[in-house]
């Protein structure tokens, strides 16, 4: 199905996990997909992508990276721009009094600045073409903070707060704003924890047993939902969280079968 064909993607943070997963889908889908990140991602010349997916090496926490990104828009794609994916983010495991005012500048920069600052070059764009799609990657963290991620918890709260007001401020101009809310996720990031712990399998069980549907969140579970949101399907949703954590902020904190056996 190429129900992107022709139109310009750009995904953020999309070397490899959940960016990943999203720029091939969209790949998939027929479009032309430019990816940004820092490292050169091993799928750019799969040749099934017949030369649509591009790659800018970019710190996305750097305003002079992000401006040679949207030059470089300008000039092979002049200036069209469908869809932005705003999807790279770091993690500080780090409690508050822990944190020092450089560990809080660095997340900062990224979560918030990167966000902003492709969002401010993408409405600009689609403002003058009259259409567009942002999609934000925010998190579960954002909304029932995690164990020792303030500062992470925090910035996707910041996250959902900016994608409700930019929707709110551009809908009027064709531009809609959604953000993805990821449960856990099988990523690198992900693995590294488990594998971090005295029993990794018993860790991962532990955690996947929370969901209702018995798993973790897969990378494409994630790139679905946000090939949705882009697509006409979606052309009445706007600045909405669309939660994707298999009903486990539907559930009770309290299961009979693990916590009360």
């Amino acid at each position: 199905m190429d129900r992107y064909e022709n139109q310009i993607v750009l995904v953020t943070g999309a070397s490899r996990g959940i960016g990943a997963s999203i720029s091939r889908r969209f790949l998939s889908e027929g479009a032309r997909v430019l990816i940004v990140s820092r490292s050169r991602p091993e799928y750019l010349e799969a040749p099934d992508w017949n030369g649509r997916a591009c790659w800018c090496k970019t710190d996305v926490a750097k305003a002079g990276d992000v401006d040679a990104v949207f030059d470089y828009l300008d000039t092979e794609f002049g200036g069209r721009l469908d869809v932005l994916i705003n999807n790279v983010g770091v993690q500080l495991d780090k409690t508050i009094d822990e944190t020092s005012d450089e560990e809080w500048a660095w997340i900062n920069s990224i979560n918030m600045g990167g966000t902003f600052r492709f969002s401010r070059h993408a409405v600009r764009r689609m403002r003058k073409a009259g259409h567009g799609v942002i999609v934000n990657i925010g998190s579960i963290a954002g909304e029932t903070a995690d164990y020792g991620l303030p500062l992470y918890s925090a910035s996707k709260g910041w996250v959902h707060a900016f994608t409700r007001a930019m929707a709110t401020d551009h809908g009027r101009h064709g531009i809609r704003c959604n953000a993805v809310c990821p449960t856990w996720t099988m990523t690198e990031m992900s693995t590294m924890f488990f594998d971090s712990e005295p029993d990794p399998a018993a860790a991962r069980q532990g955690i996947a047993r929370r969901h209702p549907l018995g798993r973790l969140a897969e990378p494409e579970d994630i790139a679905g939902a946000c090939a949705w949101l882009a697509s006409p399907d979606a052309a009445f949703v706007n600045g909405q969280l669309i939660t994707v954590d298999g009903g486990m902020g539907a559930a009770s904190a309290v299961n009979p079968e693990f916590d009360l056996g």
